[in-house]
């Protein structure tokens, strides 16, 4: 299994506007559940610390191989989502590593 964590700092001026882009963000990885062969389990987190060097959201997902995420990154419902919010974000950080099974 390869677990693919990825985390952002958003774009918003004021807590509202950062409210909706993180709530965009949410929304549009939701809605990859069930779309993505390969995909096992996908989960948003939002930054509830609020310190100054941690991100606003988290993405943690696992997929069944490599080859699954290699397929995940180009997927057409994975790149709308990228579409859909290039914009939004400041920073982008990703750790991918695969875990043995026991």
């Amino acid at each position: 299994m390869i677990k693919h964590i990825v985390m952002w700092n958003l774009r918003g001026d004021t807590d509202q506007a950062k409210a909706r882009a993180i709530e965009l963000l949410k929304r549009s990885f939701e809605s990859l559940r069930g779309r993505i062969p390969g995909l096992l389990h996908l989960e948003i987190g939002v930054d509830s610390s609020r310190i100054d060097y941690a991100c606003d959201v988290v993405l943690y997902s696992e997929f069944e191989s490599q080859a699954a995420l290699d397929a995940y990154a180009l997927h057409p419902e994975h790149l709308r989502v990228k579409q859909e919010l290039a914009d939004l974000r400041i920073a982008r950080h990703q750790v991918d590593y695969r875990v043995e099974p026991v």
